[in-house]
C-alpha cells in the first residue's frame, strides 16, 4: 500500500495525489536561473513514486543525471475544496520531510521543448517520505531548519521561513483547483544546494520538529 505513516499514533493513511511547489526558495529560483513565481508552480506525482524511510532510489536507465531536492510535505487530514487561507490549516494533518528526486537530463529536455515534466518528477521511487508528525505537534511550520545530508556532508541547508508561499496560501490555491483528500500530499518545495547523486550515495534528509528520512540510491 504506497500510505504515509503518522509516527505518534501509527496510523497509516493510504496517499492519493501527491502535488508538489516548484521555485518555492527564491535562492533556488536563482540556482535555476528561473524568476520568482507570481503563484505557486505546481506539478504532479503518482503515488506510486512513494517511497518509505530506508528504501532505494532507482531512476530509469534512460537518465544520466539524478538530483536530490529536500522539502517540507503536508499531509492533508480532512477534504476540501476552495478552502479559504483563513481556514486551511484546519486541514492540515501532519508533516514530513521528503525527497523530489528529479531527473534532471530528462526535466532539461522538457524544458527545452516546452514538454510537460512528468517524466522527469514522476518515476517510480521519486518521492521518498518520512513518517509524519501530526500537526499539533509542530508549533511552527514556517519556522522549521531542513536540510540534507549525503554520504555524511550537508548539501542543502535551510529554514522554512524563506518559502515564498505560505502553506495556507498554498492549501487554498491548489484547492481552487484540485479537491483534496485525506492522505494527499503537498510537497512544498526545495531551498537552494540541489545536485547530483549517484548509485552507492545514502541520503539523509531532516525536519526540525518532525524527522529524518533515510535513503539510498540503486
Amino acid at each position: 500500500m504506497n500510505a504515509v505513516t503518522y509516527r505518534g499514533s501509527g496510523e497509516a493513511v493510504p496517499v492519493g495525489k501527491i502535488l508538489c511547489l516548484g521555485r518555492n526558495y527564491i535562492e533556488h529560483a536563482r540556482e535555476m536561473n528561473s524568476p520568482k513565481p507570481a503563484r505557486p508552480i505546481v506539478f504532479l506525482k503518482p503515488s506510486t513514486a512513494l517511497l518509505q524511510d530506508g528504501g532505494r532510489v532507482c531512476a530509469p536507465t534512460f537518465s544520466r543525471e539524478l538530483h536530490h531536492e529536500v522539502e517540507m510535505v503536508v499531509v492533508i487530514g480532512k477534504d476540501g475544496r476552495n478552502i479559504s487561507a483563513s481556514r486551511a490549516m484546519d486541514f492540515v494533518g501532519g508533516y514530513a520531510v521528503g525527497l523530489d528526486m528529479t531527473l534532471r537530463d530528462v526535466q532539461s529536455e522538457a524544458k527545452e521543448h516546452g514538454l510537460p515534466w512528468s517524466v522527469a518528477k514522476g518515476f517510480d521511487t521519486s518521492a521518498p517520505v518520512s513518517y509524519a508528525m501530526e500537526q499539533d505537534k509542530v508549533t511552527d511550520p514556517h519556522n522549521l531548519t531542513l536540510s540534507l545530508k549525503v554520504n555524511g556532508k550537508v548539501r542543502q541547508h535551510s529554514n522554512t521561513k524563506h518559502m515564498i508561499f505560505r502553506i495556507e496560501d498554498v492549501i487554498s490555491y491548489v484547492s481552487s483547483i484540485f479537491t483534496l483528500e485525506v492522505g494527499d500530499l503537498i510537497f512544498t518545495g526545495t531551498p537552494e544546494g540541489v545536485g547530483p547523486v549517484v548509485s552507492g550515495d545514502q541520503l539523509e534528509a531532516e525536519l526540525e520538529c518532525v524527522g529524518t528520512l533515510r535513503i539510498g540510491i540503486a
